[in-house]
C-alpha cells in the first residue's frame, strides 16, 4: 500500500523526459509547416510586391477580372491609369492586378537632348 522511496523517484525524474516527448511532435510538425508553407508563400508575397511596384507605363497588364491593358499613366502608390482599347481608359487599383505581360521601356530622359 504504501510507496516505496525508490520508486517514488523514478517516477519524479522521467517527468521531464515524458514533457519533452510530448512537445517534439508539435516542435516538428511547425518546422515542417514553416518550410513547406509559410517560407514559400512569404517569398511569393515579395514577388508579387516587387511586381506591384514595379509597374511603368506601357506595361501591358491583366487585372484580376481578366481585363487586358496598357498602363497609360501611374497616379499613385495605389492607382493606375489603363487604356483598355483606343480612346477607353479606366482607373485600376495595383492591388486588383494580376499579373504584367509585357514590360514597357523606360521613359526616355529629355535632359539629353
Amino acid at each position: 500500500m504504501f510507496v516505496t522511496p525508490a520508486y517514488a523517484q523514478a517516477a519524479g525524474g522521467a517527468g521531464g523526459a515524458d514533457m519533452l516527448m510530448s512537445i517534439l511532435p508539435f516542435i516538428l510538425i511547425f518546422v515542417v509547416m514553416y518550410f513547406l508553407i509559410i517560407r514559400p508563400q512569404r517569398n511569393q508575397m515579395k514577388k508579387r510586391g516587387e511586381m506591384l511596384t514595379n509597374i511603368r507605363r506601357n506595361d501591358t497588364i491583366i487585372t484580376g477580372g481578366g481585363i487586358i491593358a496598357k498602363v497609360t499613366k501611374v497616379i499613385d502608390d495605389n492607382e493606375l491609369e489603363a487604356e483598355i482599347t483606343d480612346g477607353i481608359k479606366i482607373r485600376v487599383l495595383r492591388s486588383t492586378i494580376g499579373d504584367v505581360r509585357t514590360r514597357g521601356e523606360p521613359v526616355a530622359d529629355n535632359k539629353n537632348k
